[in-house]
């Protein structure tokens, strides 16, 4: 299966808490809930495409706990994205998380890479993870993610936790997708694609 890794960033890079303003408050962050005003349909339509080509989910403590609060709640059977995560695998790196309530969880609770890159080695299309920056830094240091759907929101907040940060592994990207919804998300597709090259602007000395 490849990795794939949804991401919801403003302007200046922050992702904490997109979803709502009790999402995520730590460091004192009161943005929340920043991506919510900029949902249309042509956001829907993406996302919905996403979801339809998952086999399995990757998730973070702090994003599972964000979801397991809400998704099993919505049981409509015409629900294309709680459809999908309320019935297929869940995995979960923690050594801190107890017996998961939310169905077809599986928690790992030690070598969650060697874990994870098991799962990524079996057949299948997609091991998606949406949100979870904590979790996607450590797999991009790993070179496991395969895929980056970045979604860019037309907003800048000054503060809050950035998904790449400093210290993220240098890693280069193609872009095999581009498109912008009604509000002004740009979503990017980029598939990875090994270290960064470097090169110069600098004149050449002058010869004497």
């Amino acid at each position: 299966m490849k990795i794939t890794l949804t991401a919801f960033v403003t302007m200046d890079g922050v992702h904490q808490a997109p979803g709502g303003p009790n999402e995520d408050t730590s460091d004192g962050f009161t943005h929340g809930g920043w991506s919510v005003p900029y949902g249309d349909e042509d956001f829907g339509r993406f996302v919905t495409g996403v979801f339809d080509n998952a086999d399995a989910f990757l998730l973070g403590r702090r994003t599972y706990d964000i979801f397991a609060a809400h998704w099993p709640r919505v049981t409509d059977p015409e629900d294309p994205i709680a459809t999908k995560l309320n019935s297929l695998p869940k995995y979960v790196p923690s050594s801190t998380l107890g017996e998961p309530s939310w169905a077809h969880t599986t928690v790992f609770r030690k070598n969650a890479v060697a874990e994870i890159a098991e799962l990524k080695r079996r057949p299948g299309r997609e091991l998606q993870i949406h949100g979870s920056a904590r979790l996607a830094q450590g797999l991009l240091a790993k070179n496991l993610i395969d895929t980056v759907h970045l979604l860019v929101f037309p907003v800048v907040l000054g503060s809050g936790r950035r998904l790449f940060e400093d210290g993220t592994l240098p890693t280069a990207f193609r872009l095999e997708g581009l498109s912008r919804t009604s509000t002004g998300v740009v979503i990017h597709t980029y598939e990875a694609s090994g270290r960064p090259e470097y090169g110069s602007y600098e004149l050449a000395p002058e010869q004497e």
